[in-house]
């Protein structure tokens, strides 16, 4: 770096940083993380020196953010229900559209202490958020991978959900023939062969979290087949799908003998998330 990049401000590293990437908000995170301060610091402190080593991990941030790597594995957290999850390239990136099915978890009357199991925790975003927001459910999640799991415990000790249940595994096998009060996933619903998948953040994220055969049902279809034998009379299944999975999943549902299917809509006005009863 020549001697007039090592003595750069931390304004001027952030005008150089949101040319790069044409988005000033993705330039002040990334400089934010580089120099280990907040968003509000450099806004108080715009005349302060960024170090020649921090600019240099900027601007190779930058460059990574430019090749098209999401910004939550650069800076290896995202945001998910006002909480910040820590996440790696082994888990899929949390999504706002999720929170949905956070927030029909949360509306369900189910007992006092609600045995809960989640399929597919990846970065434990939505285990743990059920684990803190009613601190009386028991809940266990499972996950196929490793990596994984080691994710999901690194963000239950930073966040406190110490009663959290981690399980190793594919669907119900980590639970034998335990039941629950109520059933959630966000499984991997992309189609092998869709063009998403080479597009965006996708390209970046774990196939193991998105693709599930041929039209992108087949974890789901597994999940609602095995279902009623873990769950307890009355008992709730609530599944995350693709934009045009509905109609399908409730189909699945209703085959599978739930009563009260339905689906609700995200943000977007998109049916989002499918759920049903057992009967």
């Amino acid at each position: 770096m020549n001697e007039q990049q090592s003595s750069v401000s931390i304004r001027k590293a952030g005008r150089l940083g949101a040319q790069e990437l044409g988005s000033r908000l993705e330039a002040q995170l990334l400089l934010a993380f580089s120099v280990g301060r907040t968003r509000a610091w450099l806004f108080a402190h715009p005349d302060a020196e960024c170090l020649e080593e921090d600019f240099t991990r900027f601007m190779q941030l930058v460059g990574r953010r430019r090749a098209g790597e999401p910004l939550p594995y650069l800076t290896g957290e995202r945001e998910f229900y006002s909480r910040s999850f820590r996440v790696s390239s082994d888990v899929l990136i949390p999504r706002p559209e999720t929170e949905l099915l956070v927030e029909k978890a949360l509306e369900l009357e189910l007992p006092k202490r609600a045995k809960v199991l989640d399929i597919g925790t990846g970065s434990g975003c939505i285990a743990i958020t059920l684990c803190l927001e009613r601190s009386d459910w028991q809940v266990s999640a499972v996950d196929r991978s490793q990596a994984a799991l080691e994710v999901a415990a690194g963000n239950r000790n930073i966040l406190g959900a110490g009663t959290l249940e981690l399980l190793t595994g594919s669907v119900f096998e980590p639970v034998g023939d335990r039941r629950f009060d109520l059933i959630v996933s966000n499984p991997p619903y992309v189609a092998a062969g869709d063009e998403h998948l080479s597009k965006g953040d996708v390209r970046f994220e774990p196939d193991l979290a998105l693709v599930a055969g041929a039209d992108g049902l087949d974890l789901i279809r597994d999940i609602i087949a095995e279902a009623p034998d873990h769950l307890e009379p009355g008992g709730w299944l609530l599944l995350e799908h693709g934009h045009d999975q509905a109609a399908a999943v409730r189909g699945l549902l209703e085959s599978a003998g739930f009563v009260l299917v339905g689906s609700s809509c995200d943000l977007a006005g998109i049916e989002r998330v499918s759920f049903g009863k057992a009967g």
